[in-house]
């Protein structure tokens, strides 16, 4: 019986934890719940799955981290709220079951310093999946990492095509149904640049070896190539209760989590190379991790308010990516990475896109 923490209870991937927690009680006891605004919402889920502890915000939710008893928490905050978070599941030894990636990307050294060796378990589709293909081979045999991305409601169009779409149109994701943050990364492909960053921290390969391909069948979540050519592949349906399960409980699969696929039927899975005029936010987030320190906190938060701009009609779409690379550019990192240091530089990245955004306009 594994102790969970679901920080996050009440979004996409709080509810679907939650969801694979009552097909398995004899496996999960949830002890803890935060969310960051829908109180009554985590109530009633509170009283359904009996959890004694919970939280409302972000600082609550890192409290509860340090004092709850458990095994697993999984953050599945959004934001780089859930740094603090992350870093007191990580303080106090328990498995961090990641769903936030921007604790990570934002935190960086912050982060892997704290980390024990298998400490983070990933619950993003992609990095669960490399992390299975993994267990076929050592760390030494790896000869590149490749990420797979749906392409996005946009997949195919030119740079030029983009300058008029609306924000309905980048909502309208072709598999994953996520909020408006992400979905938009999804479509601007900055979500792919976030997890190359990701992929580079949890697994310590360089990013000259991590790639990008477009899967617009989201069947193959993501590859790993070993040292003899061979390459591994994870597949299965778009589900995301499965690297959701084996999170809460790796390195064990939870039976019957999610379907899987119908080798019965025909089907046809296509690769395709990723287009970089049209979405440079891939090469973009590969500079910005490799300059490391505050950079990946900047790239995150001006895009945060690029995103927030173009949907309130003041940002065309291929405006949010030159938005975040402007700030980008002008951004000078202090000397000492803390978590003081990083609030600073996410609010002056804030500030400064707020500013090349009204120029714009």
């Amino acid at each position: 019986m594994r102790r969970i923490v679901i920080l996050g209870s009440t979004g996409s991937i709080g509810t679907q934890a939650l969801d694979v927690v009552r097909a398995h009680r004899d496996r999960f006891e949830v002890v803890g719940l935060a969310t960051g605004s829908r109180a009554a919402e985590m109530g009633a889920q509170a009283a359904e799955f009996g959890v004694p502890h919970t939280a409302l915000g972000a600082a609550e939710a890192e409290q509860l981290v340090r004092d709850v008893d458990a095994d697993v928490v999984l953050n599945g905050i959004t934001g780089s709220v859930g740094l603090g978070p992350t870093l007191a599941a990580l303080e106090a030894g328990r498995t961090l079951a990641l769903a936030n990636k921007e604790s990570l990307i934002v935190g960086g050294a912050l982060v892997t310093a704290l980390a024990a060796p298998g400490q983070i378990v990933p619950v993003d589709s992609e990095h669960s999946a490399i992390a299975q293909a993994l267990r076929a081979g050592e760390h030494a045999e790896v000869g590149r990492l490749v990420l797979t991305a749906s392409g996005g409601p946009f997949r195919g169009r030119s740079r030029a095509s983009l300058a008029g779409v609306t924000p309905a149109e980048a909502l309208a994701h072709p598999t994953w149904d996520m909020g408006r943050v992400v979905t938009t990364n999804s479509a601007t492909l900055v979500n792919k640049g976030l997890e190359v960053i990701e992929a580079h921290l949890l697994f310590g390969i360089p990013y000259e070896r991590i790639d990008v391909v477009v899967h617009p069948q989201s069947i193959v979540h993501s590859m790993v190539e070993f040292a003899d050519g061979s390459t591994i592949a994870q597949a299965s349906p778009p589900d995301m209760r499965l690297p959701i399960s084996l999170g809460l409980d790796w390195p064990h699969r939870v039976p019957g989590v999610g379907a899987p696929l119908d080798w019965t039927r025909a089907q046809s899975w296509t690769f395709e190379p990723l287009d970089e005029q049209a979405f440079p936010a891939v090469a973009l987030a590969k500079r910005v991790g490799r300059a490391g320190g505050t950079y990946p906190a900047v790239f995150n938060a001006a895009n945060e308010q690029a995103v927030d701009a173009f949907h309130e009609g003041a940002l065309p779409f291929p405006g949010i990516v030159e938005v975040v690379e402007r700030v980008v550019d002008a951004h000078e990192a202090p000397a000492e990475l803390t978590r003081e240091t990083l609030a600073d530089a996410e609010r002056w990245a804030r500030d400064r896109a707020d500013a090349v955004i009204a120029a714009r306009a």
